[in-house]
């Protein structure tokens, strides 16, 4: 019998609604430390790791003055609106189907401890997971592929071994193509179709409970 294929799940974004809560939180903190940058710019941004953000956003020299301080401020923002994210219409049943197929699931989150943990209850995931990662897992962020290497790490799993990517942002499918898996993403980032195909999307859906019904025609079969 052929060996399950991992699914690489993301979390923040694709599974919870939570990136425009994500953009809001930055907005607030960067501005609390006198960097004003329009909402939509902060967006285009969200699935990045925070710790390139800011200079993504900004530049150098203000990761260099205000960086660690605005990812502190983002954390106590996003703790304040943590009640408002909710799960993503079909999130459970995606993880569920995903299951039922035989294939091993890791829920490959880079948010901090404590918001993975209130999302996997909101989901009531720690069943269906076969392993889960957070921000400490990796030494690099997205869109580099370390946290998706981890993934398979936890499962002790050889960098060969068939696994597949789902998430919601350009930032998701760079990294799964610099991983050597492909990716599978639901359009609650807020990206056009275009930029996910030309990123390398090999399939696009509405929302997680699409990509559950929709299975049999993605390398999640």
């Amino acid at each position: 019998m052929a060996e399950p294929t991992i699914a690489v799940m993301d979390v923040d974004g694709t599974l919870v609604d939570s990136n425009y809560h994500h953009a809001l939180a930055w907005y607030r903190a960067l501005r609390s430390l006198g960097e004003t940058y329009p909402v939509w710019r902060i967006h285009r941004l969200i699935g990045m790791g925070g710790d390139q953000l800011v200079a993504a956003l900004g530049g150098e020299e203000v990761e260099r003055r205000i960086g660690d301080e605005a990812r502190d401020r983002w954390v106590t923002e996003v703790d304040t609106m943590i009640d408002e994210i909710a799960p993503l219409p079909g999130a459970r049943d995606l993880l569920v189907a995903i299951k039922e197929r035989g294939h091993r699931l890791v829920l490959a989150s880079s948010g901090k401890p404590k918001h993975v943990e209130v999302f996997l209850d909101l989901l009531d995931a720690r069943d269906l997971a076969d392993a889960v990662t957070d921000s400490g897992d990796a030494e690099s962020s997205k869109p580099e592929p370390d946290l998706l290497q981890v993934a398979r790490q936890m499962l002790g799993a050889a960098d060969e071994t068939r696994s597949v990517m789902v998430g919601d942002s350009v930032w998701d499918v760079v990294a799964a193509k610099n991983a050597g898996m492909p990716a599978i993403v639901v359009r609650s980032g807020g990206f056009g179709d275009d930029e996910l195909h030309d990123a390398g999307a090999v399939g696009i859906y509405d929302t997680p409970g699409d990509l559950a019904a929709a299975l049999d025609d993605t390398p999640l079969a």
